[in-house]
């Protein structure tokens, strides 16, 4: 299992983690259906507006899935920062994970640890979490 996804959209997420620290930022990156390639990405609102959650707002959720069916595109990646742990799913994270096909991207904005350097993602389905390579294209 390998994530493909351009510099470009790496540079998003943490562009956004780094604007909305300390609370979590959060959102997802659409692709066409099947593809497996992130390209349109969609920085979501943490409702939660909490540094240890994150929870999208319920009607930017319904209009992003109708946005989806309008554009035949499903979610590819759905991320997410930590601010004071390692980029890793918590139990909380394992728990909500709804979307199998997707890859989970988790970014640390952690102050101990070298800016930008903790990048990772992984596939979680039925609560199991493996950890995969993220190629730059």
């Amino acid at each position: 299992m390998v994530l493909h996804i351009s510099a470009q959209l790496v540079a998003q997420i943490w562009d956004e983690a780094e604007a909305v620290h300390p609370d979590e930022a959060c959102g997802v990156i659409a692709g066409t259906i099947g593809s497996d390639l992130p390209t349109r990405h969609i920085p979501m609102v943490n409702a939660a507006h909490s540094p240890t959650f994150y929870e999208f707002e319920s009607a930017d959720l319904l209009r992003l899935y109708r946005e989806f069916d309008d554009r035949d595109e499903e979610p590819v990646v759905i991320y997410h920062s930590h601010t004071s742990t390692e980029a890793h799913p918590s139990r909380t994270d394992i728990a909500y994970a709804a979307e199998p096909g997707a890859h989970y991207v988790l970014v640390s904005t952690r102050e101990e640890i070298a800016s930008r350097s903790e990048f990772r993602s992984f596939r979680i389905v039925d609560g199991v979490v493996t950890e995969e390579e993220v190629v730059l294209i």
